[in-house]
């Protein structure tokens, strides 16, 4: 059975990256462009049916987007179980952090300061250092208690929704679910989905996860999905600005 499935494992992590990246880079077209430009615009705004078809195609470009952070959630947990220093991988995505939130501040919400939210990186940071106080325990002491798991999955989770991050508290704790379920597949897709099932389309990131070969593909520079983010960002709101500006 195991044999037969595997002939559908057809993804590897580099193009699991891709889709994150296309359906991520959909999802703020929609929000920034479309819905912060477009949909802004005075004659859309004064033609009720020009309006509303416009914000049909918004909302099939949100939906489109759900499936990109879940993916990233899940490449987190696998980056975290095959990288040679996972500190370093922490360091990455803290640097990336701090230069993302300006970007993410500007194209969101048109201002470059937005303390009511931060950017997507956060809840990523917070996960990882979960998993790697974990691992620390575990190796320093031989074993580590569900009590402690508990203990240090709930601060992560507290902390996303403390800082406000992009997915906030859900965003922590899929990370953690899905590093607990780390060895069981079908269980970690079918738990992941439960909790994305808030998100209309979440639950469908799933499926090419549940298709993922365990391969590393042959995507080699690994900083352009870490620059992507930062920098597409800036692009679509520079791009919703000249559209309000020249055609407002």
């Amino acid at each position: 059975m195991e044999q037969r499935f595997s002939k559908f494992q057809i993804f590897t992590s580099s193009s699991l990256k891709m889709i994150a990246i296309i359906t991520m880079f959909i999802d703020h077209f929609g929000a920034v462009v479309v819905g912060g430009g477009i949909l802004a615009l005075p004659y859309v705004r004064a033609n009720p049916d020009l309006r509303h078809n416009i914000y049909l195609f918004y909302r099939a470009l949100r939906l489109i987007g759900r499936l990109a952070f879940p993916i990233y959630c899940f490449l987190l947990v696998e980056g975290f179980l095959h990288t040679r220093s996972r500190w370093k991988y922490l360091l990455r995505l803290g640097l990336f952090t701090l230069i993302s939130e300006l970007p993410f501040d500007y194209a969101i919400y048109n201002d470059w300061y937005h303390p009511g939210k931060q950017n997507v990186f956060f809840t990523l940071f917070f996960g990882m250092l979960v998993m790697i106080l974990i691992a620390k325990m575990y190796e320093r002491f031989g074993k580590i208690s569900d009590w402690s798991q508990v203990i240090l999955m709930a601060a992560g989770i507290y902390l996303g929704y403390l800082f406000k991050t992009d997915y906030g508290a859900r965003g922590v704790a899929l990370i953690c679910i899905l590093y607990l379920l780390r060895f069981a597949r079908p269980m970690q897709c079918f738990a992941g989905g439960i909790l994305m099932a808030y998100e209309t389309t979440g639950p469908l990131a799933f499926v090419p996860v549940l298709l993922y070969n365990g391969q590393r593909g042959n995507m080699k520079h690994k900083f352009f999905f870490y620059w992507f983010y930062p920098a597409h960002l800036l692009l679509l709101g520079i791009a919703r600005d000249l559209l309000l500006h020249f055609a407002g």
